[in-house]
């Protein structure tokens, strides 16, 4: 077949379109921001791993999320990206249009193949506007990750709901059912109401020709955050002033409200399967939306990308078909504590080494370290274990390493203050605990980070921890979690056996904080001092069985394709 047609190739099968306003498929396409993003890529590989038929659309962010820069105080700085499309996508000879504040924008299409050694291949296509013949402040559109204001995250939504479903059809595409990722794709059920109005002859009047329930059959809605911000509102005077009117406003007032374009309550109005991300973020969901049915589907990792080379060997060896078959996972007990060790070792000193290439230090492998790498949000609280210094520092000397990575979002003061503290944190151990923060935090950095860690640390405020998938990539590696009871937490805990709470457990009321931050300090404290150092030092056969606890109880069920597994058959089959 001809290079040029190949991906024609794809368009014969029914498929499932997996809509993402950011996909992680790896650290050289730079088009993701964090756990949506990397969730997304490993859906897309677990989709091929069991040859799901599924197409995913997203857009080419040119100039990526940001490159981090910390400066000598603390501060976080940001910069572009720079990586070469050319160079990893295939650039279709296909074209289609979207209007946005009057004017036709033209977006053409790249391809990228996911592929597993299953067999199994899907297409994730990438939306650009950087064409000749578009003006140059639309040619910027697709650039940046969550860049610029509101008017620009709408023009993107544009570009990848409508612009997405158009360049489908476009490529030839049979669509079955098309799946939100969060409700930036949302305005993709608005190009389907269109396609799909009967004839106003046909109908009684006008409204009735816009055919809601044949839209929302077609349609499945994940939703991944209990936190505000994380939930896209535009007001009506600036949609009026973007986005084409392919369908009336007024319809879109009484199905929505009239206050705003919400983009999550569009996507639930507007379709028949919606979930959560955890069982506990279910609830929540279904507590925020009263009036919606919300399901929930616990996230999950893909297996193969996430386990270090080490473990990858010793699961390779001792048991084997577990990447394609994750759930062989839970016979680890049948590898030697020796074994297991030598390979947490290797990942450790894996780690270890990127360390010292990158700031200098040199981290000690027989000292009890733990990691922390998250979006830098106030709620995530990543300073909570320097809220009391002084006992950290009995605790800890000499007995616990702290490695610390993740990004605020530019336009997140908070956040940056909290990474602010961080370092002004690591100053003040200084001579007493080793701690270091790991610029630029990526998957490739997150692909050393997390399996090389002893202990994994989590500490959100609840429940606003809708999943947390990097925990799931520690328990793959055996290394357990000490963490809130919170998102798949809740789900993955059993106290000293696949690893420790932080903190009190959850309580009946859904949107209740539950606990304090000094209870919760209080708390993770005690515990490191009179349960896990002891444990580590003083029983390493115990430690090893919470580790391998950590493997067969956890990471045999949190992963992508078990979660995929019931997207088939609860959301893409029903």
């Amino acid at each position: 077949m001809d290079k040029h047609n190949a991906w024609k190739s794809f368009a014969w099968e029914s498929r499932i379109a997996y809509f993402s306003m950011e996909i992680g498929l790896s650290a050289e396409i730079p088009t993701y921001s964090g756990g949506l993003g990397v969730l997304a890529g490993d859906t897309i590989k677990s989709a091929a791993d069991l040859k799901v038929p599924m197409v995913a659309v997203t857009l080419l962010h040119r100039k990526g999320y940001f490159r981090q820069q910390i400066d000598s105080d603390g501060w976080q700085h940001e910069y572009p990206v720079q990586w070469n499309p050319e160079r990893l996508l295939e650039l279709l000879p296909v074209k289609t249009l979207v209007t946005i504040e009057g004017r036709d924008v033209k977006i053409q299409p790249w391809l990228y193949r996911v592929k597993s050694p299953a067999g199994g291949v899907v297409p994730v296509i990438f939306l650009d506007t950087d064409i000749p013949g578009n003006t140059e402040v639309d040619r910027r559109l697709t650039d940046t990750l969550y860049g610029g204001d509101s008017e620009y995250r709408l023009k993107q939504e544009i570009v990848l709901g409508i612009g997405g479903a158009r360049m489908l059809a476009a490529l030839n595409f049979t669509v079955r059912k098309y799946h939100m990722n969060e409700g930036h794709a949302a305005l993709l059920t608005l190009e389907l109401l269109n396609n799909m109005r009967a004839p106003i002859e046909n109908t009684l009047n006008e409204r009735a020709s816009w055919d809601v329930q044949r839209v929302m059959d077609r349609c499945v809605f994940t939703t991944h955050t209990p936190v505000a911000a994380g939930h896209d509102k535009f007001p009506w005077p600036m949609v009026e002033k973007i986005l084409p009117e392919i369908v009336p406003f007024a319809l879109l007032h009484d199905l929505i409200g009239k206050d705003s374009l919400n983009m999550t309550i569009l996507a639930l109005k507007l379709s028949r399967y919606v979930n959560g991300v955890a069982k506990k973020h279910g609830e929540i969901s279904q507590s925020m939306f009263p009036g919606f049915e919300i399901h929930a589907i616990t996230n999950g990792i893909h297996s193969f990308t996430w386990a270090s080379p080490y473990f990858v060997q010793l699961y390779d060896r001792h048991l084997p078909g577990w990447a394609l078959e994750p759930e062989l996972l839970v016979r680890v007990d049948t590898i030697s504590d020796e074994d297991f060790w030598d390979a947490h070792q290797g990942a450790k000193a894996f780690l270890a080494l990127y360390i010292e290439e990158t700031t200098g230090k040199k981290f000690d492998p027989e000292v009890l370290t733990i990691g922390f790498a998250r979006r830098y949000a106030t709620y995530k609280r990543a300073d909570l274990i320097f809220s009391d210094l002084q006992r950290l520092a009995e605790i800890g000397s000499g007995r616990l390493q702290l490695v610390f990575a993740g990004k605020s979002h530019p336009h997140d003061a908070p956040g940056k203050e909290l990474i602010h503290r961080i370092h002004e944190g690591i100053h003040s151990l200084s001579g007493k605990i080793e701690v270091v923060f790991l610029q630029n935090y990526n998957m490739e950095v997150a692909y050393r980070l997390i399996p090389g860690v002893d202990l994994w640390l989590n500490t959100p405020k609840r429940p606003l921890e809708a999943s947390g998938t990097s925990g799931m990539k520690a328990a793959l590696n055996g290394v357990p979690n000490f963490s809130i009871l919170d998102g798949w937490w809740i789900e993955g805990h059993i106290e000293g056996m696949t690893g420790w709470s932080i903190g009190p457990p959850p309580r009946e009321k859904n949107l209740a904080e539950n606990g304090s931050d000094q209870e919760d300090a209080r708390d993770l404290y005690d515990k490191l001092e009179k349960k896990i150092i002891p444990l580590y030092y003083e029983d390493r056969t115990g430690w090893i069985r919470v580790m391998k606890n950590a493997v067969s109880k956890n990471a045999y069920y949190f992963n992508t394709h078990v979660m995929m597994r019931r997207y088939v058959t609860e959301a893409y089959i029903r």
